[in-house]
């Protein structure tokens, strides 16, 4: 099963540091919340990964260009004329990355829509990137294959920041709608399991992914909602990197499920 990340907004809230990067690629610890994203995914197996990228989509691809490089021990020898180099030691993941180039200016939803060919009609993974958790990967995609709906998304307890589910007993979501003052506070925060009809939803480049298409799956009884109950934040602040750059920097970062 391949995992969709979101990565080509232009993340205007924390504009301190995405006017030189895509706020995916902001770090946390010296690496890219994206990458703390996608060694969760791969802690529970899944290896192969689709970039949905735009704004300065050139910053990511030049990354995992050099990824090699970033992650490995090097010798470089210029002596006597020669031009080598040697490499003593290598982390690199076991990941297969495809990078996209889904425009700059396209919703949620067209990005999902623009990669609909490397997907191959099949299921897939999907969230956000720039949002870290541990969210048990392996539990939600049992879940969604528990209950043969199109789309699951997972559901948190949040505040009232954020768009509202109506989310029943079983897990049905019966509405997928904006806040209102009297709300209560579960929350989409992405990592989502969609079935590959969830597509049909998706008319084009201006189609956001939390409006129609989720909502419609909603009214047709075809979004489930998986309860989260652990740890999730989004960084969409310098306050809010400055929190997760802590809880990181102090060895207690709950988002970091995989071994060393």
């Amino acid at each position: 099963m391949k995992v969709i990340l979101l990565a080509g907004g232009y993340g205007t809230r924390i504009s301190e540091e995405s006017q030189f990067k895509p706020k995916p690629m902001i770090e946390l610890g010296g690496m890219p919340i994206l990458w703390h994203i996608m060694k969760l995914y791969a802690a529970h197996g899944f290896y192969e990964f689709i970039i949905c990228a735009g704004y300065k989509q050139h910053v990511i691809k030049e990354y995992f260009a050099d990824y090699f490089l970033h992650t490995s021990d090097i010798t470089y020898d210029f002596t006597n004329g020669k031009n080598e180099m040697t490499v003593h030691r290598s982390t690199s993941e076991r990941w297969k990355v495809t990078v996209v180039d889904t425009g700059e200016n396209t919703m949620t939803g067209g990005r999902v829509k623009r990669v609909k060919d490397y997907i191959g009609g099949e299921p897939f993974l999907l969230t956000y990137g720039d949002g870290v958790s541990d969210l048990n990967i392996t539990k939600l995609v049992e879940f969604h294959r528990s209950h043969g709906k199109m789309v699951t998304i997972s559901a948190y307890n949040a505040g009232q920041r954020f768009g509202v589910l109506d989310l029943r007993a079983d897990g049905r979501v019966h509405e997928f709608r904006e806040k209102t003052q009297g709300d209560g506070s579960m929350i989409n925060i992405g990592f989502m399991v969609c079935q590959p009809e969830f597509l049909q939803y998706i008319e084009g480049d201006r189609t956001v992914l939390e409006k129609v298409p989720l909502e419609t799956a909603a009214r047709s009884g075809q979004l489930m909602g998986y309860r989260h109950e652990g740890f999730w934040q989004c960084m969409d602040t310098v306050r809010e990197k400055e929190a997760l750059e802590k809880l990181w920097s102090e060895g207690r970062a709950p988002w970091k499920v995989w071994a060393e």
